[in-house]
């Protein structure tokens, strides 16, 4: 038998990060731990939704958890899944502690990252704030050996923006540096056509998002013009049903999806959006949304499983200062797991477990 249950933490910002929806200085999250009754084995899950973005950020998600959890079972049925669909982030715990107690291990697949012998390539994520704080930081990143770099846009003048970018490509090509930009909605759907062919003259390999989500029509135009390469984000939270799903990529053919499973439905969703992206040649890379450690654990080692090619979204386990012991490691702009590094469930819980 199977026991479910879960503890607040909230996670302490080293530095305030900036977005377009506001500045964060700390973030609640819920561990899940899954627990055989018979061996006492647990496994660790990381259900933390995004304040004012994930569709399960609501005042009852504590309560929400206990109801959910009390009726829960192992291993996961395809009910479980349907009536998760208004909860994505707490799924995503669930299948990872359900997997971690599986297998008894933070390595939930068998991969070369696994066993410590491939990194996943990773970008540098430039936070917004003011101009000289985020040309300092980009510096910074490129001096760590990054090779992509992903810039948060839309909170300082566009001008200022631009001369980022300006800076970069001054002294690196594209082929020696990929720039990515993420506008998280930011632009007004009568500017973005004059934006996207101001951001294109810096060669970049893709703008996230720029028009507030909802609008498929006018996204849709956007991604036929192809002024630049344009990967939805945010569009695709609310969507949780596969039919919405295929209508959202039918419709608005992006030339990339950026998958993040709190989000757009934990791992049973996103590998569903995934078969939809192939169908439709659109690309796709994983991201993480702000999880500390456990969760950034479980999505790397789920990355790694889809063998990418290309830069992920996985940098985020170092932004906060009391985040959980973890064996994952970055090296120049690669994100590795270090098996030997490896600590028990049991000591992690002691963390958060008061």
């Amino acid at each position: 038998m199977i026991r479910f249950s879960a503890f607040p933490y909230t996670l302490h910002f080293i530095r305030p990060a900036g977005t377009s929806r506001g500045i964060y200085t700390e973030r609640k999250v819920w561990y899940v731990v899954a627990q055989d009754g018979d061996s006492g084995a647990i496994g660790i899950g990381e259900a933390a939704p995004l304040p004012g973005l994930s569709i399960d950020d609501r005042a009852d998600f504590a309560q929400a958890i206990e109801a959910l959890l009390s009726s829960l079972t192992a291993p996961l049925c395809k009910e479980d899944f349907f009536r998760f669909e208004s909860f994505p982030s707490l799924l995503f715990a669930v299948e990872t502690a359900c997997r971690h107690l599986d297998r008894q291990s933070w390595a939930l697949y068998d991969t070369p990252f696994a066993q410590g012998g491939e990194g996943i390539p990773i970008n540098g994520l430039i936070w917004m704030g003011p101009y000289e704080v985020m040309c300092r930081r980009i510096k910074e990143k490129l001096e760590q050996g990054f090779r992509c770099i992903k810039i948060k846009i839309g909170a300082i003048d566009f001008d200022e923006e631009l001369r980022l970018l300006q800076l970069v490509r001054r002294d690196f090509s594209p082929s020696e540096v990929e720039l990515r930009v993420d506008a998280n909605g930011a632009f007004r759907m009568e500017e973005a056509t004059k934006k996207l062919k101001q951001l294109a003259s810096y060669r970049l390999h893709s703008i996230e998002q720029p028009i507030a989500a909802g609008n498929w029509q006018a996204m849709a135009e956007l991604c036929r013009l192809e002024i630049l390469p344009i990967a939805l984000d945010e569009e695709l939270i609310p969507l949780a049903a596969q039919r919405n799903k295929e209508e959202l990529l039918a419709t608005i053919r992006p030339q990339y999806i950026i998958l993040k499973p709190s989000l757009h439905g934990a791992l049973y969703g996103t590998n569903q959006w995934i078969e939809m992206a192939q169908k439709y040649q659109i690309g796709y890379w994983i991201t993480s949304a702000l999880e500390s450690n456990i969760g950034l654990n479980a999505l790397a080692h789920y990355t790694a499983s889809l063998q990418p090619s290309i830069p992920q979204g996985l940098g985020t386990g170092l932004l906060f200062h009391n985040n959980l012991p973890t064996a994952l490691q970055i090296d120049g702009d690669r994100l590795f797991y270090c098996p030997e590094m490896t600590i028990s469930p049991e000591a992690v819980c002691t963390l958060f477990v008061t």
